[in-house]
Parts: structure tokens; C-alpha cells; sequence
């Protein structure tokens, strides 16, 4: 949903073959899969349910290879997500995804939600590809809702929101993130750059 050939451009300007697909055999082939998203969590699990999308991906990541979920496609991973009622995700990383309330949200001087914009992320975990950007560089975020994984291993950036939230995991093969690396400019290129080594050393 939304934002995949914004993704896919910036995967080509790396140097990357990236395919547009809902092939699941093209899908089964890849040496890397990036599942993007925009838009409410019901919606989109409800599109990859009725394209045959669920078992495909759940397959993907179960082989090991590299993965990266991006905004949408980083929530879609969690246990549940809580926009709109109760749905459940792909329950790959046990956890919710909430939305931004609370004092910081509240009255004057609010923070507005959706968080909109640049915003830093310090890193909580090393290795690739996370450590080819540096610590609290900007990234850029649209977002109302945010994840809080059960095991705060799985946590790999941090953003500060009116309160810190987990803006990038990383569990295993899994990556991803809350901002958009494919809207970054430069250290997004440098965080695609470096998710494609890994794909390629896969491949290899």
C-alpha cells in the first residue's frame, strides 16, 4: 500500500534489482524482500490476506534471508495493532502497535500526531545495516502509531516523540523501520546500501 515505487527507485539508485511483485513465486526467488506500507494496519493485512500474501512472506522471512519492513510493513510484524480496534498482525515480533497519546499529545503546546517530519534515531543496536549511518543522524517519519515490542532486544533505533519509542527493530533476518529510509536522502541511500550488501552476500 502506498509507497512502493518511491521504495523501488531508491533500491535501484543503490543498485539493486528490485521488483515490484505479488507473485509468490517471484517472492520464493528473491534474495531480499521489502515490504513497504502506508495507511491503516486492518486495511493492509486484510490486502495481503486476499492476495494469498500472508504465507509468502511468513515463508521468506522463516528462510533466513534478508528482510526489510519499512513504516507499515515495520508494524505489520507485531503480535497486534490497535488503530481502529483490535487487529492482529503477522505475529513475527511479539508486541503491539499504540498510538501516540498522553500528556505530550494533550492541551497546549501539544505534539502533533501524526509525528510528521525529520526526526533523530540513535541506534541500540550495532551491525548492519544500522551501523553505516551514524549515531542520531535524521530520518524522515509520518507516522500516528508506534511499536513496543515485549522483548526490548528486538529494539534497534530510538526516537524521541514526547516520548522515546522503538523506531527500528532487528531480530535475526528481520529489519526494520518506522521512518522512511527511501525519503532520508543521503543516510537513507547509506542504510539501502548497506541492506543490500547484506542481500547480496546472501545471494552469494
Amino acid at each position: 500500500m502506498g509507497n512502493l515505487r518511491s521504495v523501488s527507485k531508491a533500491l535501484e539508485r543503490v543498485g539493486l534489482n528490485a521488483v515490484v511483485t505479488s507473485d509468490p513465486a517471484l517472492i520464493a526467488d528473491g534474495a531480499g524482500m521489502v515490504l513497504p506500507g502506508v495507511g491503516a494496519f486492518a486495511d493492509c493485512m486484510r490486502n495481503l490476506d486476499g492476495s494469498g500474501l500472508v504465507s509468502p512472506v511468513l515463508d521468506f522471512i522463516a528462510s533466513g534471508r534478508p528482510f526489510l519492513g519499512i513504516c507499515l510493513g515495520l508494524q505489520l510484524l507485531f503480535t497486534e495493532g490497535f488503530e481502529f480496534g483490535r487487529h492482529e498482525g503477522l505475529g513475527v515480533i511479539p508486541g503491539t502497535v499504540v498510538r501516540f497519546e498522553g500528556e505530550a499529545f494533550e492541551g497546549e503546546g501539544k505534539l502533533k500526531v501524526p509525528h510528521m517530519g525529520w526526526n533523530r534515531v540513535r541506534w541500540a543496536q550495532d551491525g548492519p545495516p544500522f551501523s553505516a549511518v551514524e549515531d542520531d543522524s535524521y530520518f524522515y517519519f509520518v507516522h500516528s502509531y508506534y511499536v513496543v515490542p515485549d522483548d526490548e532486544q528486538d529494539a534497534a533505533g530510538i526516537t524521541d516523540y514526547g516520548i522515546d519509542f522503538v523506531s527500528a527493530v532487528r531480530r535475526d533476518n528481520i529489519i526494520a523501520t518506522q521512518f522512511h529510509p527511501e525519503k532520508s536522502q543521503a543516510v537513507g541511500l547509506r542504510l539501502l546500501t548497506s541492506f543490500g550488501e547484506m542481500v547480496t552476500s546472501w545471494d552469494s
